[in-house]
């Protein structure tokens, strides 16, 4: 079973040369199916001369790509998760039982991790 890469580059050359050294692999019995391939352009690159579908927008690392950058949609949907979490923990934190420390490190360890994955891809804008 063959594993999915996914090439990010700044730069249509440098996307030419992360392919032929996808191809080169090849040699070790590792091959590109160039019949699967999706692209999506943003930035200065807007078109790409190589065979493969071109898509708007991919998952990478369990967050939306798109090709204009925008992750507000993401960033939205993240704190909508982390605050169904804050719901569902609720009981918790009425609780006089627990103390505020051990209130803030259940927030460390339950809440923080559901909003922030994939936050290594989302773009800054002004």
């Amino acid at each position: 079973m063959m594993k999915s890469t996914t090439l990010i580059t700044v730069r249509k050359e440098l996307l030419l040369i992360e392919i032929f050294r996808k191809m080169e692999n090849e040699k070790f019995g590792l091959k590109l199916n160039i019949q699967k391939t999706k692209i999506m352009a943003s930035g200065p690159i807007t078109s790409c001369q190589i065979d493969g579908e071109t898509v708007p927008d991919f998952i990478f690392g369990g967050s939306k790509i798109t090709a204009d950058g925008d992750c507000s949609h993401e960033i939205k949907r993240r704190l909508l998760l982390g605050r169904k979490v804050m719901t569902n923990l609720d009981n918790i934190f009425k609780s006089r039982d627990i103390t505020l420390p051990t209130k803030i490190r259940i927030v460390k360890a339950m809440v923080f991790p559901v909003v922030m994955y994939g936050c290594e891809s989302w773009t800054v804008q002004k």
